[in-house]
């Protein structure tokens, strides 16, 4: 299989290690990432709320350079994804959109290809069959709550894909793996995102609970598929433990890293030593010993 690979600005930077599990995974599972050529910002966060024309030029041109090579596209950053998706769908939608969307990018885009999340490149292209055909070092005893956030599967009439309020594809995928996902009733709750920077009082608050309801629900771990969320979730736990007075030590995991690691690839060639909250002794003590 090959697809178009839109990493986004944060798998260079601030999720590195999501940008590495991402390309040893798709190589364990036979995937070639075609990586756009001289892509650029797809506008999230703020472009949607300055200009509505530039937030559907941003994407388009990425798109449009992957529809020219009759590709799909498969971005592992959520935000990045919502993005995409709105801009396929009013190109495809609305004819005098679509015109200024071309005229913009200088490009005859139309939309005939498709994005894809992490999750639905998963659970939908390769299959949770093919997934767990490929375990070689099973995650047992490893019981995490799947976090999916608020852009993975919403809106659900732009991505279509999994239920908005009790999504179930991650947890399907992590019990492929060999582990025990944990239900819980915040799968889709908003991590705090950025209000964690301009209102640290709300999204620091917002983060704790998430915190704080995985270790009551008796998780040892979190699963993400959000480079924000995995920003709140990890490097700013220690700031949370700071201010809520509490201890989690909650290691936070990339979907793309556990299935990576029981694909057979190691925690650090993963990039899971680059995680802010200590996590590879807990996958170790799994698939090592």
């Amino acid at each position: 299989m090959k697809l178009a690979y839109y990493p986004g600005c944060s798998q260079e930077s601030a999720a590195l290690e999501y940008g590495i599990s991402m390309r040893k995974m798709a190589e364990v599972l036979g995937v070639e990432l075609w990586e756009i050529p001289e892509w650029n910002c797809c506008g999230a966060t703020a472009a949607h709320s300055v200009n509505h024309l530039l937030s559907l030029a941003l994407p388009a041109r990425n798109l449009a350079i992957a529809e020219q090579q009759g590709l799909d596209v498969v971005t592992p950053c959520a935000g990045c994804y919502n993005r995409l998706k709105v801009t396929e769908h009013y190109v495809r939608e609305n004819q005098q959109m679509r015109k200024q969307v071309q005229e913009a990018i200088g490009a005859n885009y139309r939309a005939t290809n498709r994005t894809f999340s992490v999750l639905e490149l998963l659970v939908e292209r390769l299959g949770i069959d093919f997934i767990r055909s490929k375990v070689t070092k099973p995650l047992k005893g490893l019981k995490p709550v799947c976090y999916y956030g608020c852009l993975l599967v919403r809106p659900v009439e732009l991505t279509g894909f999994d239920d908005p309020e009790d999504p179930r594809s991650m947890d399907n995928l992590v019990r492929a793996l060999g582990a025990e996902p944990v239900d819980w009733p915040f799968k889709t709750e908003c991590c705090g995102a950025a209000l964690t920077n301009t209102r640290p009082e709300i999204g620091l608050k917002m983060t704790h609970t998430l915190l704080k309801t995985a270790v009551e629900m008796g998780a040892d771990s979190i699963v993400t598929a959000c480079p924000i969320c995995m920003l709140n979730l990890d490097m700013r736990q220690s700031q949370v433990e700071k201010e809520f007075e509490v201890k989690f030590d909650l290691p936070v995991y990339y979907v793309t890293e556990l299935v990576a690691v029981a694909a057979g690839i190691s925690p650090q060639e993963a990039g899971i030593n680059l995680h802010f909250v200590e996590a590879v002794n807990l996958l170790h003590n799994l698939v090592v010993t």
